[in-house]
């Protein structure tokens, strides 16, 4: 039997398309279709977490510090934790999340450490949501992932994917499940086609620090935060279409554009049939190959248990750290004046304050927007699209990034976030302006 007539066969098996067409479906409503339910419009896999929590808090808690608990001693357990230096440092710290989160679960230790930017926050409303988010996204993954509509994605956006971004088409269902869920199931997407082979390390790189971003509803906290509400469609908008370019410029400048770009399963950029039959085939060839949906659910849910578990302890200490220097300390004061020239080129109003609370931003994202509150609209704007474009900060992203297998270090890591937080100031200060105006007419 020649390739046609495989391809021909598989192509118009009954059982196969609806399989391929269910599956995907039910993937693509708990990630993608936002609903109304109790008054709230989001989508599904944001329902469920939002319900747990406010319906289940004291469980989700107690889970949330049992997960800490676990993910802190995992490495020691396991004797990961001697693997290299970076690991030495981060299971160190892991231990000291375990601290951090006792001290919030139970309200007790030093009085600095329970304001309300401090232990609360990061416990409350980080911890407690990614804990929750990545698991139960997890479930869901195996809709999404393993029965061929990656691949059919990935066949249809190739000609925008590979020459903006460098990455295969399929990439792009990693950015819309960060966007539309969190950066955490991203980058669960990204490690599981990365360790099959299907990304190259570079690929895996540019995804996870360039398309990982905040979700829309973290949007939405930073935009109430900032007071930019009323102009919430520019807003949105602009900060999604800057980070994607801010990305599509990164990949093409130093670490990320010499990193290595062979993958195992390379996906392939011509074929013998139209773009849309083949995009058929390939998600069709994996339907067919695909294990058992409860396989599939138990493999997604163990993995992502064990990055919750890598993560929460990560966002206790590290987080908490970074909040401590942010508020107690200069040094991000310091590298604040990295940026003070672009801010200053962009003519924004204080320039050397938006160029600090720039900085903040490696420490915890949502820095940025807390900094500059009450400042300039054209400032707060600036702001709020550095929090969001930037991508990589401590208190959750980048040790969710060094718990999966993309081989990123923390210096390359530092060096794509001055890039991208640099070319962010220059690329949103026009808009910035013109947000300002439109407000000014309010």
């Amino acid at each position: 039997m020649n390739k046609n007539e495989t391809a021909s066969m598989i192509s118009f098996n009954p059982i196969s398309i609806a399989k391929l067409a269910i599956y995907s479906f039910v993937g693509i409503f708990f990630f993608f279709i936002p609903i109304e339910f109790a008054g709230k419009t989001t989508i599904p896999l944001d329902h469920i977490v939002s319900w747990i929590r406010g319906n289940q808090a004291d469980g989700a808690a107690i889970y949330a510090l049992l997960m800490i608990i676990a993910g802190g001693l995992f490495p020691f357990y396991k004797g990961t934790w001697r693997t290299n230096y970076t690991q030495i440092v981060f299971s160190l710290l892991k231990l000291g999340g375990i601290a951090a989160g006792v001290m919030a679960y139970f309200s007790f230790g030093p009085e600095i450490l329970f304001e309300k930017d401090m232990l609360p926050f990061l416990f409350n409303k980080l911890v407690i949501p990614v804990g929750l988010i990545v698991p139960i996204g997890a479930i869901f993954l195996a809709f999404l992932i393993s029965y061929g509509l990656l691949e059919f994605i990935g066949v249809i956006l190739q000609p925008v994917m590979r020459p903006l971004f460098k990455t295969p088409g399929k990439s792009a269902i990693d950015a819309v499940a960060s966007f539309v869920g969190s950066y955490s199931i991203g980058l669960l997407i990204t490690n599981r086609v990365y360790k099959s082979g299907q990304y190259s390390a570079k690929e895996a790189a540019i995804i996870a620090t360039g398309f990982s971003t905040v979700s829309a509803t973290f949007m939405v906290i930073v935009a109430k935060t900032l007071g930019l509400m009323d102009i919430w469609n520019l807003f949105f908008w602009s900060t999604l279409i800057i980070t994607f370019v801010v990305t599509a410029i990164t990949v093409r400048l130093f670490p990320l554009c010499k990193m290595d770009d062979k993958s195992s399963a390379p996906q392939h950029e011509t074929f013998e049939h139209s773009r849309l039959k083949h995009a058929v085939i390939e998600g069709l060839s994996v339907t067919n190959q695909a294990p058992s949906m409860l396989v599939n659910i138990r493999q997604n849910l163990t993995e992502g248990l064990l990055m919750a578990m890598s993560i929460l302890p990560s966002i206790m200490s590290v987080g908490l750290l970074g909040l401590l220097l942010a508020k107690y300390t200069p040094l991000f004061d310091w590298v604040g004046y990295l940026f003070y020239p672009f801010t200053a080129l962009a003519q924004l109003p204080d320039p050397l304050l938006v160029a600090k609370a720039s900085a903040t931003g490696l420490a915890e994202m949502f820095l940025p927007a807390l900094l500059m509150a009450n400042s300039a609209v054209a400032a707060k704007f600036v702001a709020g699209t550095v929090a969001i474009s930037s991508i990589l900060f401590f208190s959750a992203s980048i040790p969710c990034i060094l718990s999966t297998e993309i081989p990123l270090t923390i210096r390359q890591m530092l060096m794509v976030w001055y890039q991208r937080v640099a070319l962010t100031i220059l690329l949103s200060a026009p808009v910035a302006f013109y947000a300002e105006s439109l407000l000014s007419k309010v």
